[in-house]
């Protein structure tokens, strides 16, 4: 048996964990062989390979980022792509392939699975968390790490200038990232995607917190929209599954606040720095379950399938059922943080 792995959207922390895991149990207890396919969907879309074995995954697992390579290639988009995505896994002779991603990469993996016969078993991937069919995704956790340590670093500057600082967080069109390092960073206004924002109603937060002599906090996503508007971007630009750019709303809400309020604003953005360095334990332990599960899924033949948490057991669920629609922030779990804006 020849397995093929590929790691495709954007990077994440807890990536070279699951690699490990399928290689090491791969290898040790099922004599398989392994090969990489580099930066994402281009790999077996151009041919681009390389060896996995147990040396070339020892030493990774505490570190970020992909030794595969990542990209947002879409076959399906490339001139007959799913053609020779097939003939390079038959040139190869790869017998299945573990797909590491989130909702565009491993949907592309579910197109392949249903409708072309590629052996396909999914690994959900995104500090977005927002992958249905599984509590959490790997890579959010430190995510959420690094936002709130950046929020409790913000807070004493702040409060030093007696300013507003708006946080900008990833997430595209989900608010968990902005959710729980909000609450968790003590932000005194938290704004999310799955609901719409007034400015008017930010800015009496804000004038009530400055009367209480403190200094506000702002989380942002960078999806989220005011309700008399749309989505604020910087530039319209197009990724190969037809997602725009997202960033600009922390940047355009510090001068509607400060507009409205005549309080100085300023706004951080943290951007890809959330996607990099040391994944934090959760994320190692919960990618290292995925990719074993995942193999075991592979040896078992039960392929179009994605390995997800459900509670503390690692299950298998359709790649389709799971990339069907985003998993957002529930409306109510979103009004339990309302008793600390403003």
């Amino acid at each position: 048996m020849r397995v093929g792995v590929l790691t495709g959207g954007g990077d994440c922390p807890g990536l070279n964990a699951v690699i490990r895991a399928v290689v090491r149990k791969g290898v040790q207890e099922y004599g398989y062989d392994f090969i990489g396919f580099r930066d994402g969907w281009r790999g077996p879309l151009e041919g681009d390979t390389v060896r996995l074995g147990i040396p070339e995954v020892r030493g990774i697992l505490p570190r970020g980022g992909t030794i595969l390579g990542s990209s947002r290639t879409n076959p399906l988009q490339a001139v007959d792509g799913i053609r020779r995505v097939k003939e390079t896994l038959a040139e190869h002779e790869v017998d299945s392939l573990i797909v590491i991603g989130g909702e565009d990469t491993l949907g592309v993996a579910a197109r392949l699975s249903d409708e072309h016969g590629v052996p396909c078993v999914g690994v959900p991937k995104t500090i977005d968390n927002d992958l249905s069919a599984t509590d959490y995704t790997f890579g959010f956790d430190t995510a959420v790490g690094i936002a709130t340590e950046a929020i409790d670093r913000l807070h004493t500057t702040a409060e030093s200038h007696m300013r507003v600082l708006v946080v900008e967080v990833m997430g595209r069109h989900a608010g968990w990232i902005a959710l729980h390092s909000g609450l968790a960073g003590g932000a005194n206004v938290i704004l999310i995607p799955e609901q719409r924002f007034d400015v008017d109603q930010v800015c009496g937060w804000i004038t009530s917190r400055f009367r209480a002599s403190y200094a506000p906090i702002v989380v942002v996503a960078e999806g989220a929209m005011p309700k008399d508007g749309e989505l604020v971007l910087k530039d319209g630009t197009m990724d190969s599954f037809g997602h725009v750019r997202l960033s600009g709303v922390g940047e355009w809400l510090a001068k509607e606040i400060e507009k409205r309020t005549g309080k100085e604003a300023r706004t951080t953005v943290l951007g890809h720095v959330q996607r990099g360095g040391t994944p934090s334990a959760f994320d190692r332990w919960l990618a290292t379950r995925f990719g074993l599960h995942a193999i075991d899924a592979v040896r078992d033949g039960d392929f179009g399938k994605m390995v997800a948490l459900q509670g503390t057991d690692i299950v298998r669920v359709p790649i389709g059922e799971a990339t069907a629609k985003l998993k957002t922030v529930d409306p109510k779990l979103y009004a339990e943080v309302g008793v600390f804006f403003g």
